[in-house]
């Protein structure tokens, strides 16, 4: 008999429960734990789980699971966290065991949750309609009209299909006495379904024996149906309707996984500024003009979804939005106005509303709520506000309203509690506080009790609700914590429910029958996705060049030294000039150091750091256009070099710093390769790729600018420098041998069209670019091949003359005439397709090479 199924002698006061995989396991005492018996057996839904991975054993769960944290870490799952000095994007923390649910108790929950949602949606048909429940005193209308969550715009609006809550969510929880209750209600835009998807292939990649042989209970039907139920909302064009998700964008606290339902549901992920709406209709801007939206699924609160009727300081939010969702030519889901639902008082009067709308008793109870509006309510409060969680009736920015623990204020705490409560009534809800139930989370190699709370998530499917079988599980950050937030350090967990009959095989691929159009445009993207993917390639070159500058450097200076190696100190001239425009550094300073502090020191703003962190910002704005393994290369720029060391060991990391930028240039020469080999040639390759040209011309001038304006003692070793930094060495010799002279080596870098790191070959695919994208004036006006014709006619032995002064005059005329042509590109590339774009990332101007 396997050791699981034999209870070792259990003591509550914490003695070793049974054997296996947690055998260390110790929940608290007096509150329900999910997966032990009082008397320390496993429940029988855990068993078989428990027996597996017992088997699996400790170790060999600790190496799967550092994989799997791998994983997390390589598709970029992060969760922002408002004022985290260790900065927004914090590491998805998914823990190794799932939550694993009774299938029985699963489907009374299901039950229960399906009538809850046809509930709300009842409310809020009649909030925003006949308004019935507010006549006959069955809701008090202090709720409603006093609810910043109340849009008045939105009354005598008739959503289609008449439904107003197409997703919802609510937070489940286990008091001490085993029994579920409901104690938040997420009903403007619910976040959480894609991170419980997420987590689903993470642990199923981490557990795939585990998972099979649980018959875990798959998530693909869920979102199928979401998709279904999306596009049977369309009112027009229902045949192929256009969807977007909208964002408030990056520093949203779960922009993941905005961008990550997005790409899984095929979706265009869109901002405020890519929509606009013309003659009530919403209309995606994109390069090849505006494109109608139909269906609108939002991640935006209510208020700010339009600056003209709901909240005019928001830059959000869409004007006129809310008068084309008043005229039926656009669908939001979550109908605008079910923010109002989410007012905690409401929870007191759910089981009245039920009786009276639905004509049942509610299945799932609220935890105990009293509005201190009302008169018997508070005087249950105010007689128990030790006990009580005190929350405010509306949350609003502007007025604060922190929930408040009774038990952990003092007696003058209480006193100031009270008054503020009789001060004004109707601002405070009182709560009874549920003492979370616990479940295992594997800490460091341990198995630890932590509090949990379930977040289930349902879809609007035909008459009713469906839901998702699984859902996003949260748990404590620490033991004696009742507080369950991924902003306070807590984490997450799959959650599993076995089938008891045959698994389904539903998947998000069309039904073999269905007609799908075939479309071969890349002409919808939006100007501000152009606009990322532009700087995104410029950013990415960028460092590229940096780091093959400070290779070069990095690779002499172990041999050489300023006074016996001239062209040392021309590289170093022209390294610090591109990344901190400081000059020369001062005498006596350690080369070493000054190199080290150009490629780790983020207090330089045009330094190798800051510029890869910029590439990283930059990829995190178009998640939804990039594949995995795109994502994947971004995601390892960050371990590519040594961390920041302290500016007295700066000098000393030079054996580090060397692979470090060797490992960095493989990367972005990655990048470059999956940008060439597997995207397909739409605008958003256009733009990426001439954010890259443009740059690697600008590289190229201001090296050359740099290093060769006027004549050194020995040009030997610095051409040598400059070709390898150049990547171009091979092609020099195979044509030259060892003969190193300037005038080839400014064919090949500036003339020679077809190298790929020319100039000339740059300005080919510019020109070519711009003939294939929508014509502008500005762009039209530009005299490419003009440009490239007279760059290929020059003599480039001639330009490598020098004067008597040692001056090669007309090298400078030839950048300086290349320098702008560059500029009046990247101007006539911005003015033209980019001028509406977010202006943060034109800051990159500020540093244009050859300045």
């Amino acid at each position: 008999m396997n050791p699981l199924m034999t209870p070792t002698p259990h003591s509550h006061a914490g003695a070793g429960h049974f054997a296996g995989f947690c055998k260390s396991y110790v929940p608290p005492v007096g509150l329900f734990d999910e997966m032990e018996e009082p008397d320390g057996s496993v429940r029988p839904h855990w068993l078989m789980f428990s027996t597996l991975l017992d088997d699996l054993g400790a170790k060999e769960l600790q190496r799967r699971w550092e994989t799997a944290r791998q994983l997390i870490h390589d598709n970029g799952v992060t969760y922002n966290v408002y004022g985290d000095p260790a900065g927004m994007d914090r590491p998805w923390n998914l823990d190794a065991i799932p939550m694993v649910f009774d299938p029985v108790e699963w489907g009374r929950l299901e039950t229960a949750l399906v009538q809850r949602a046809r509930l709300l949606d009842l409310i809020l048909a009649d909030v925003y309609g006949p308004q019935r429940l507010l006549r006959e005193g069955l809701l008090p209308p202090e709720l409603v009209f006093a609810h910043r969550g109340f849009l008045r715009a939105m009354h005598g609006v008739t959503p289609p299909q008449g439904r107003w809550l197409h997703m919802y969510a609510a937070d489940v929880a286990r008091s001490a006495d085993g029994k579920l209750w409901v104690i938040a209600d997420r009903t403007q835009a619910p976040s959480g379904a894609g991170y419980a998807l997420e987590n689903r292939l993470v642990i199923s990649r981490a557990l795939p024996d585990v998972f099979r042989d649980c018959r875990v209970r798959r998530l693909a039907l869920f979102f199928r149906t979401m998709r279904e139920m999306l596009e049977n909302l369309a009112p027009q064009n229902k045949e192929n309707p256009r969807i977007v998700l909208l964002t408030p964008g990056p520093f949203n606290e779960t922009y993941f996984e905005h961008a990550y339902l997005a790409r899984y549901l095929g979706y265009a992920l869109v901002e405020g500024g890519d929509l606009t709406v013309r003659d009530n209709r919403v209309f995606l801007k994109t390069l090849g003009g505006l494109q109608q939206v139909d269906v609108i699924l939002r991640r935006q609160d209510d208020e700010f979804c339009d600056p003209l009727e709901l909240r005019t300081d928001s830059a959000l939010g869409i004007a006129g939005l809310v008068q084309a969702v008043r005229s039926g030519n656009v669908t939001m889901a979550n109908a605008l106005g079910t923010g109002l639902l989410e007012c905690p008082a409401l929870m007191m009067f759910l089981p009245r509303l039920c009786r009276h709308l639905l004509g049942e008793e509610l299945r799932l109870p609220s935890a105990g709520t009293y509005w201190c509006g009302d008169a018997t309510a508070r005087s249950h409060v105010l007689a128990n506000l030790q006990r009580m969680v005190i929350k405010p009736t509306f949350l609003n920015p502007h007025r604060g309203g922190e929930v408040v623990f009774g038990e952990g204020l003092s007696g003058e705490g209480l006193s100031a509690l009270r008054e503020r409560i009789l001060a004004s009534p109707r601002d405070f809800v009182g709560e009874e506080q549920v003492t979370l139930s616990t479940a295992p989370v594997f800490v460091d190699g341990h198995v630890k009790a932590r509090h949990v709370v379930l977040r289930a998530h349902l879809i609007g499917a035909g008459d009713g609700y469906s839901m998702m079988p699984g859902g996003l599980t949260r748990f404590s950050a620490a033991a004696d914590s009742m507080i369950v937030s991924m902003q306070r350090g807590g984490g997450s967990k799959d959650t599993w429910i076995s089938s008891t009959g045959p698994l389904d095989t539903f998947s998000l691929l069309a039904p073999a029958g269905q007609v799908i159009e075939i479309s071969r445009s890349g002409g919808d993207l939006p100007s501000r996705v152009a606009d990322n993917l532009y700087w995104l390639g410029r950013y990415t070159e960028r460092a590229e060049a940096v780091a093959r500058l400070a290779r070069g450097i990095a690779a002499r200076l172990p041999d050489q030294n300023f006074e016996t190696s001239p062209e040392l100190p021309v590289l170093f001239t022209t390294l610090i000039h591109h990344a901190i425009h400081d000059g020369i550094p001062e005498p006596g300073t350690r080369p070493e150091e000054w190199l080290a502090r150009v490629l780790l020191d983020d207090q330089y703003p045009h330094g190798l750091q800051a510029t890869l962190t910029a590439v990283y910002r930059t990829a995190s704005l178009v998640r939804d256009r990039i594949s995995i393994d795109t994502w994947r290369i971004i995601n390892r720029i960050s371990q590519d070099l040594p961390g920041h060391p302290a500016p007295r060991d700066l000098g000393g990391q030079l054996n580090d710093i060397i692979p470090g930028l060797d490992r960095l240039i493989l990367t972005f020469a990655a990048f470059g390769g999956l940008a060439m080999e597997s995207m397909t040639r739409g605008f958003a390759w256009r733009f990426l790729d001439m954010g890259r040209r443009i740059e690697r011309a600008l590289a190229t001038v201001s090296l050359l600018r740099g290093a060769l304006l006027s004549e050194t003692e020995r040009e030997g070793p610095l051409l040598e420098a400059i070709l390898e930094i150049a990547d171009s060495s091979m092609t020099y010799r195979r044509r030259y041998m060892a003969t190193l002279q300037v005038g080839p080596v400014l064919d090949l870098l500036l003339a020679d069209a077809s190298n790929p790191r020319c100039v000339a070959f740059q300005l080919d695919r510019l020109a070519e670019h711009l003939h294939e994208l929508p014509p502008t004036e500005v762009s039209a006006g530009l005299p490419m091949h003009s440009a490239i014709a007279a760059l290929q006619g020059t003599d480039m032995r001639r330009v490598a003359e020098v004067d008597e002064e040692g001056h090669r005059a007309g090298l400078e005329l030839l950048l300086n005439s290349l320098s702008k042509t560059l500029h009046s590109i990247s101007d006539a590339i911005s003015q033209g397709y980019l001028s509406h774009a977010v202006t943060s990332r034109q800051l990159a101007a500020a540093n244009r090479w050859g300045n």
